[in-house]
């Protein structure tokens, strides 16, 4: 064995975004990139030496190489020890537990979350920190400039370590822990909820169908679920891990997920249905015949979670993301909890729960987790909202129409132009900007605007600021559309546009979402134009 010092050179567009670095397969797969960005970030966080570290991801196309290169970086430059998911594998939640678990000092993500994967698709790579979350902007600003000073890197020329056997080895003065990716995880969750409720739930043959889209969350699905909680075989779809995905899009929502909500809208729909994500920290729930969005979901878990066991001493208080619906707000004003609104991104979230502020936290992209772990955490959403069903013994539908006739209904939707000329999303982008200052007070649609800003957030705990994240209309009732740009495609722009209208009831609380919303999507649309300088029919997707 033989530590080599490899001359390079700074590659350019390895600035981290919300989670990590993300591209094109093809692009991580050029010579010096992995290496290059792994470099980059020992540099930034201290240098290995003597540290323990996690390492897995989501099992995508080029996954097994780039753990390999991890490995003999780490061991070139003095770390401990790996603790590394069997075959390279790791839930994104669970290797947040892990990191936590083992008291590590860091953890190497492989993973793209809910893209496409395959030799032409997506590959990603994010370092979290040792409290288990992704690592805050300060290191990834400080893990970019590292990239563009790069000059040399430091591998260990040896074999490969054999990621398939479960068990200690060595590469070079380095201990390299194989371990059982879903056992410590699966222990985590028996501490949290009613697991006897839950076995007694389906012995009564309350049915269900997970679909793990063919990534992660099927190995640890399969446990739990079907295992130990005595689902039938076959509830959970999908269930192999795979490079390609089998050629499904990982997302779980209505258009990715199509299988999934046309079975809970059929004849003979389950009682229950969930999806998750390519790493398993998003989720999607689905009752007989009703979807329910990620805000709802938010919300209903933040009234409810007092029902499972994890959470009968109750809530510190909730976090969501700024584009997410303000019906989470409304029940912590109602429980008398505190509620905060931060950017898009777990990491903002990371702080309050380190901090003790909040137990629970959300973001609308199909993202809910509490203080657990500090990712989002899909499996475990679907765990809790098992948990309150059992509890309440009511069905998806009933806890949503009892939640509306509580709290009021703020209607919600996504709609994402994806793939957009960087210039067209700009100038979108930029008209928008010009225009926020002068809307004050003006009509548009029948909605008389209230407010309108570019959303800038001051973390309450550190007091860092972090601007220029997203442009908010408040209109006059509660209504509202907020623009960003997203930080997760590999692609052109993808522009969000998020739209809300809140409804207190007791009237008008079962119209059809894209109905309910009319007047804030023709606001939208006078005030930033989206259909009209895209040239855009309207969004691609629609969640």
């Amino acid at each position: 064995m033989q530590i080599l010092t490899v001359a390079t050179s700074p590659i350019a567009g390895q600035k981290p975004g919300t989670s990590g670095l993300r591209k094109k397969t093809r692009v991580f797969m050029q010579p010096h990139f992995v290496e290059n960005f792994v470099q980059a970030i020992l540099d930034a966080t201290g240098g290995a030496k003597g540290k323990t570290y996690v390492l897995g991801g989501d099992g995508r196309y080029f996954t097994p190489r780039v753990a390999q290169v991890i490995l003999r970086m780490c061991a070139a430059q003095g770390a401990q020890r790996v603790i590394v998911g069997q075959d390279a594998l790791l839930s994104t939640p669970a290797a947040s537990h892990l990191i936590r678990l083992n008291g590590a000092d860091g953890g190497f993500i492989m993973s793209a979350s809910h893209n496409p994967g395959g030799l032409d698709e997506d590959f990603g790579l994010k370092f979290n920190t040792a409290n288990g979350g992704p690592a805050p902007e300060s290191v990834t600003d400080a893990i970019f400039e590292a990239t563009r000073t790069i000059s040399a890197y430091r591998i260990l020329e040896t074999q490969d370590i054999d990621l398939s056997q479960i068990g200690e080895s060595r590469m070079g003065d380095m201990r390299v822990s194989v371990v059982d990716p879903v056992a410590d995880y699966a222990a985590l969750m028996e501490t949290l909820f009613d697991f006897p409720r839950l076995r007694a739930l389906f012995a009564g043959g309350f049915r269900m169908r997970f679909d793990a889209m063919n990534a992660v969350t099927g190995p640890y699905a399969k446990e739990i679920l079907e295992r130990r909680l005595g689902a039938p075989e076959g509830t959970v779809l999908n269930a192999t891990p795979l490079p390609d995905f089998g050629g499904l899009h990982p997302d779980p929502n209505p258009v990715w997920a199509k299988a999934l909500i046309d079975e809970m809208f059929g004849p003979d729909a389950p009682d229950f249905g969930a999806a998750s994500d390519g790493d398993g920290d998003r989720n999607m729930v689905v009752g007989r015949g009703t979807y329910v969005s990620p805000s709802d979901s938010l919300a209903v878990l933040t009234a409810n979670a007092h029902l499972a066991p994890g959470y009968r001493g109750g809530l510190a208080g909730v976090a969501r993301s700024m584009p997410t619906s303000a019906a989470a707000d409304r029940v912590a004003e109602a429980m008398g909890l505190a509620h905060y609104e931060t950017p898009t991104g777990w990491k903002f979230f990371s702080n309050l729960l380190d901090a003790g502020r909040v137990t629970i936290c959300g973001e609308e992209s199909f993202g809910t987790g509490s203080n657990h772990v500090r990712e989002k955490d899909g499996l475990w959403a679907v765990l809790l909202w098992l948990d309150i069903l059992a509890a309440r013994g009511q069905s998806v539908a009933e806890i949503l129409a009892d939640h509306w006739k509580t709290h009021g209904r703020n209607y919600y939707s996504r709609h994402d132009y994806e793939a957009l000329p960087n210039e067209i999303a700009e100038r979108i982008v930029g008209g928008l900007r010009d225009k926020l200052a002068g809307l004050a007070g003006q009509t548009f649609a029948g909605l008389v605007v209230e407010a309108a800003d570019e959303f800038s957030y001051t973390d309450p705990v550190d007091g860092s600021i972090s601007a220029h994240q997203g442009f908010r209309v408040m209109f006059e009732g509660g209504a509202r559309f907020v623009i960003r740009l997203s930080g997760t495609g590999t692609e052109g722009a993808t522009l969000r546009l998020y739209l809300e209208r809140y409804v207190p009831g007791p009237d008008g609380l079962d119209e059809e979402v894209q109905a309910a919303l009319a007047p804030v999507i023709a606001a939208a649309e006078e005030i930033a134009a989206v259909r009209r300088l895209s040239g855009r029919a309207g969004p691609d997707v629609i969640t």
